[in-house]
């Protein structure tokens, strides 16, 4: 769980960064590697910009991206669950290994990285979906603030280079980012204080944000964390989860209870 605050906090960081960097105008004429994938953004944009609407080349660019990225986000989901589901044995290491010294240090991590393959799990899996949505999200956003073609368009009640006046596509990109943190947090086996806090800091860092940047990328916001919502609820929805949970515990409630029955009547035979 820290390391995959610090993995947001990162993100949270360096778009933060690019608000402040990369202001000049990007054209066909300009060479740069990075202005060349911003005119690629740019062009799959416009050509997804049916009726010459550039907001709905965003939507389904976002959608696209989204729909490309799902097997690494049910990889992600899956990760969560299975890392959720060894803290009970990770804690149990660390009972183990309670030491500070670096001998104690190092049992504890190979320990943990043999539990990690006897159960076909990657710590790091999680991780994967947001080192690439970094790089887009950076890319959208430069692409939709330095390219000429794309900051003309509006949709709706805002222009798309411009903040919302109205701060309703902030506050929905907040909603549904709070949404999918909370109902990924409700499936899990085990929460704790720093959980709780990301489920209200996570939203509340893409609202301040959110309010200062272009419409265009609050648009991808909103869609690409409605998408997320969506994507959970079909993969990893925790109401099912948690009865699954419920009624696997009860089975085993009701095996132990029948073990102690029979374990009395073998006696009072005796």
């Amino acid at each position: 769980m820290k390391k995959k605050i610090k993995v947001t906090a990162l993100a949270l960081a360096s778009l933060l960064l690019l608000t402040a960097c990369g202001t000049s105008q990007v054209t066909s004429q300009s060479s740069g590697a990075w202005e060349q994938v911003l005119l690629v953004f740019a062009d799959a944009i416009k050509f997804l910009s049916f009726g010459g609407s550039t907001a709905i080349g965003i939507i389904l660019f976002t959608l696209l991206v989204r729909l490309l990225m799902t097997p690494l986000y049910n990889m992600q989901l899956k990760s969560s669950r299975e890392m959720q589901d060894l803290q009970p044995e990770l804690r149990a290491l660390q009972r183990q290994y309670p030491g500070r010294d670096t001998e104690s240090r190092l049992k504890l991590t190979e320990a943990t990285n043999a539990l990690y393959k006897e159960h076909g799990v990657n710590p790091y899996a999680s991780f994967i979906p947001l080192l690439i949505q970094l790089p887009i999200l950076m890319a959208l956003y430069q692409a939709l603030t330095r390219v000429d073609f794309l900051q003309t368009g509006s949709f709706l009640w805002v222009n798309l280079a411009d903040k919302d006046p109205y701060y309703i596509l902030p506050i929905l990109a907040a909603v549904f980012t709070f949404l999918s943190t909370w109902l990924t947090n409700k499936g899990a086996r085990e929460k704790n204080a720093m959980m709780t806090a990301m489920t209200v800091i996570t939203p509340l860092m893409i609202l301040l944000i959110g309010i200062n940047i272009a419409s265009g990328v609050a648009i991808y916001w909103t869609v690409s964390n409605a998408y997320q919502v969506a994507q959970i609820m079909i993969f990893n929805n925790p109401f099912k989860i948690i009865a699954e949970r419920q009624a696997i515990e009860a089975q085993e409630k009701e095996r132990q209870a029948k073990m102690r029955r029979a374990k009395r009547k073998a006696h009072k035979r005796k």
